[in-house]
């Protein structure tokens, strides 16, 4: 952490802030592989282009991500004055959330354990 007066660590702070306009999606119930498998297919691709692939790919993650890239196309549109002809998608990807962990009854007094697992996913853009 830095040294210094509170105002001076919150001033050094706000200068690295990263300024693209992005969206994130917490505790989605998916797993991190099968979301990666879509965000694999869209990553460094225009907007235009990518929400046409998400719109017609069959994966169930593809529809989440779809409104994800929408609420980012809407952050930068609203916030950062930009125009959605001129964006790409600089960054997208999920990581690990807490695993949900439930209990199926077996045969003979046994138990299998079922793990549902969720993952947290950004998208990052940026101007061309």
């Amino acid at each position: 952490m830095a040294k210094g007066h509170r105002s001076q660590i919150k001033r050094a702070r706000n200068e690295n802030k990263d300024t693209r306009p992005s969206a994130k999606l917490s505790y989605a119930r998916m797993s991190v592989q099968k979301a990666c498998y879509v965000l694999d297919v869209i990553r460094g691709k225009d907007v235009k282009t990518a929400l046409g692939i998400l719109t017609y790919n069959p994966r169930y993650a593809s529809s989440v991500i779809k409104k994800l890239l929408e609420s980012a196309i809407a952050n930068a549109e609203n916030n950062n004055g930009m125009s959605a002809d001129n964006l790409y998608i600089a960054e997208c990807y999920a990581n690990k959330a807490p695993t949900m962990k439930r209990i199926k009854p077996r045969a003979q007094g046994r138990a299998y354990r079922i793990e549902k697992r969720t993952s947290h996913i950004s998208v990052v853009l940026d101007e061309r």
